[in-house]
């Protein structure tokens, strides 16, 4: 393919190779958020940190330096603006990646990064590192928005789960890092040196330079190629992902051809694709609402934005950030407490964790996966809360106690790392109709960004006055997810991307109408996805690639008879 770079691995390798090799681009980029994300926990505890931004004050405990923090609320500022920064650039990156690209959107966004990491590391005072974090954030949002959607974009669909679930078994391992690195490094001149803080934040612009520079070798996603209307080099790239020979070139034709009629229908089927028109569609047509039509891109939105915002009030957050505050008041010293927390973040990548969703995602389906995932961290939640509040009542056996409740938080992380650290990002990046991809994985990311920044915000401040009860809070939002995900999350594994437009088509909310309907759908247009079935993509009579035809609709019983050179013109 002339257009596509001689150098790209595109041409080197294929199939499963190629896959392998999109996966750890996408994987580093991952890690990278995951560290990012992680790295505060330490930075939070540093004696110069805490000194230099003016956040509290040094006490000794047995010769030992340790930090007090008095201006919770500027600490929790400095976390949280970071999640300003995500917000605003999730908007920009999925606008932009509708626009030029998803890999231009991954340069962009480490470009970005690199710059707001590197006035972290110089930071000399609050307000400083608040601007720092807010454009280091910037660019970290541009990478969560355009990474998860390049990676479901390029991956089959058997096995997508699982694609995306080896990535963020990264991200875990970026928090493990970020946080082992960070307690090394607090020992260096017993704890007192300005290297404890910085040299921790800076580490992260060495893996940000290598992704800006490789990500200029690797292939463009098929599917915005199709959209924009490059459909030899995407069929190209699709073939070289799938297989360009017998059974697979087959496969990879049915799919090229899936995309295409999908790409078509959805022009008819919405217009207004702003990110105004795509949150305002949720709202009746006699306020302006209902301008995507039958894709419902709305419910999609409200759909992917309070997953996110739940992803972080079931706890994570909360346990990520200041686990080192939750040991201690389960009575631990700081010492240990950073010792055990570090251990919390290794359970995330064990394989009784993370590495379980690699291989039960594309199995239980999503939904199965949030159910049991906010069981058992809800139980986990209550019962760290219970035995935390005993070991303060009870100081003379604070350390049995406290070993409970931390336990219990380990088997939170665990069950978090299996379920729900995959799922809230896998999902935006698979529902949303091919025109507006990106920016509907946005709007995950705004969600992503509002749970967060709201919740780190807030958590130094319910730690201080409300101390152990925060985890109760925590079990409740776990149990409240339960019937959420049950009446409003259609299941999306092992269904085709192209499939998702038929899944949204009802005019219900309800998950079970959602399923009855793309039942409908599927029955009254058969050639619409084909992928999924396995259906010949070439006409027998004409010998041409089959084709949407003109009455093709997303509403059921909707269907005109098509015209008899529908196949011939390929139009809708």
């Amino acid at each position: 393919m002339d257009k596509i770079s001689r150098f790209n691995v595109v041409h080197r390798y294929e199939k499963r190779a190629l896959l392998i090799a999109v996966n750890c681009v996408a994987a580093l980029g991952v890690f990278f958020f995951g560290y990012d994300q992680g790295v505060m926990g330490s930075v939070n505890v540093s004696v110069d940190y805490t000194n230099l931004m003016g956040l509290g004050y040094t006490k000794y405990v047995d010769g030992q330096a340790s930090v007090v923090t008095t201006n919770t609320l500027r600490q929790g500022g400095i976390v949280a603006v970071y999640y300003v920064g995500t917000l605003l650039g999730a908007l920009v990156g999925g606008w932009i990646g509708e626009k030029v690209g998803r890999i231009k959107v991954i340069a962009f966004g480490s470009a970005w990064a690199i710059f707001g990491a590197a006035l972290q590391t110089s930071a000399q005072n609050h307000t400083w590192m608040i601007f720092a974090r807010l454009i280091t954030g910037f660019g970290t949002g541009q990478l969560n928005v355009i990474i998860p959607v390049w990676a479901t974009e390029t991956a089959p669909h058997t096995s997508r789960g699982q694609f995306v679930a080896i990535e963020f078994f990264l991200n875990i391992f970026g928090v493990v890092v970020a946080y082992w690195l960070g307690y090394g490094c607090s020992k260096v001149d017993s704890g007192l040196s300005p290297f404890v803080w910085r040299f921790p934040i800076g580490f992260q612009i060495i893996p940000l330079i290598f992704m800006f520079c490789i990500c200029w070798f690797f292939p463009e996603s098929p599917r915005w190629l199709v959209k924009i209307g490059r459909e030899d080099e995407a069929r190209y790239i699709l073939g070289r992902l799938r297989g360009e020979s017998g059974a697979d070139g087959q496969l990879a034709e049915a799919e090229f051809q899936d995309i295409r009629n999908i790409a078509e229908l959805e022009k008819k089927a919405g217009k207004l694709n702003s990110y105004f028109h795509m949150f305002w569609d949720v709202m009746p047509k006699a306020l302006g609402g209902g301008t995507t039509g039958s894709l419902h891109i709305g419910r999609r939105v409200q759909l992917v934005v309070w997953l996110q915002i739940m992803q972080e009030w079931i706890g994570i957050a909360g346990v990520t950030i200041y686990a080192n505050d939750i040991f201690s008041q389960a009575g631990y010293s700081q010492e240990k407490s950073r010792w055990i927390a570090g251990v919390n973040d290794i359970t995330y990548m064990s394989k009784f964790s993370t590495l379980v969703a690699v291989f039960t995602l594309d199995r239980l389906g999503r939904r199965k996966t949030l159910y049991w995932g906010s069981i058992v961290m809800g139980i986990s939640m209550f019962l760290s809360g219970g035995f935390s509040r005993v070991a303060i009542e009870h100081p003379d056996k604070a350390a049995q106690w406290g070993a409970a409740a931390a336990s219990f938080t380990f088997i939170f992380t665990a069950a978090f790392g299996a379920t729900w650290l995959t799922v809230p990002w896998l999902y935006p990046a698979e529902i949303f109709p091919l025109q507006v991809r990106a920016k509907g994985n946005a709007w995950g990311v705004v969600g992503w960004s509002v749970g967060n920044g709201w919740l780190t915000l807030l958590c130094p401040i319910m730690f201080q006055h409300i101390e152990e009860k925060t985890f109760y809070i925590f079990g409740a939002c776990n149990a409240l997810t339960l019937p959420m995900v049950y009446l409003f999350y259609p299941e999306s594994s092992q269904r085709t991307l192209e499939e998702m437009d038929l899944l949204f088509a009802s005019d219900s909310w309800f998950n079970w109408k959602a399923e009855e309907n793309f039942a409908r759908l599927k029955m009254e247009n058969p050639e619409l996805v084909q992928t999924a079935a396995g259906r010949a993509v070439v006409d027998p009579e004409t010998g041409l690639p089959r084709r949407v035809s003109r009455g093709m609709s997303l509403v059921p019983g909707a269907r005109a008879e098509s015209s008899p050179d529908s196949n011939e013109k390929g139009i809708l």
